[in-house]
C-alpha cells in the first residue's frame, strides 16, 4: 500500500482525536438510518456542520468538524479500495470510524455514535494501545504486534 500525505494527514488527525480521551454512556442505541451518499458537502449539510477544509485532493477529501466542544473528521475518498486502505492504516492509531460508501467520520465513541443517527453507516473501531479498558468487541482481531516507524 502506497501512503500518500493526504492519507498521512487524516490519519494523524485520527491519532489526535484517540488520543485526547474516550467516550462513554453509548446506551442510548437509535434506530439506523440507511446510510448516507455523496459530497463531503453534502455528507457536512447532514450533520449540520460547517466543514473546516484540511485537505482537498483528488483521492480525499478532508474536513474537521466541530460539535460543541466535540471535535470530528469527516472524509470522503475517489475509490472504494483507497477508503479501505486509508481505513485498515488509520485503524493502528485507535478511534472510532463510522465507515459509509466512499466516506468515513472519525471521533469520540459517542460523537461517532450520533452521527451514526444521522448518516447511517457501520461502526468500526481502532486498535488500543496502552493500558486501556476497552476492548474490540466487533470481532474483528488486530493482531498488532508493534509499530514501524
Amino acid at each position: 500500500m502506497r501512503l500518500t500525505r493526504p492519507m498521512l494527514a487524516l490519519a494523524g488527525a485520527a491519532a489526535v482525536l484517540a488520543l485526547t480521551g474516550c467516550g462513554s454512556d453509548g446506551d442510548g442505541e437509535a434506530a439506523v438510518p440507511e446510510t448516507v451518499t455523496g459530497s463531503l458537502e453534502h455528507l457536512a449539510a447532514e450533520v449540520k456542520c460547517a466543514p473546516n477544509m484540511q485537505t482537498d485532493a483528488d483521492t480525499i477529501r478532508q474536513a474537521l468538524c466541530e460539535k460543541g466542544d466535540e471535535k470530528y473528521v469527516l472524509a470522503t475518498f475517489s475509490t472504494d479500495r483507497g477508503q479501505r486502505e486509508w481505513i485498515n492504516t488509520a485503524k493502528d492509531y485507535g478511534g472510532y470510524y463510522l465507515v459509509g460508501r466512499k466516506w468515513v467520520a472519525v471521533g469520540h465513541e459517542d460523537v461517532v455514535a450520533d452521527l451514526r443517527g444521522r448518516l447511517g453507516g457501520t461502526l468500526e473501531q481502532g486498535t488500543q494501545h496502552g493500558g486501556g479498558t476497552h476492548s474490540a468487541g466487533d470481532g474483528e482481531s488486530g493482531g498488532h504486534s508493534g509499530h514501524g516507524g
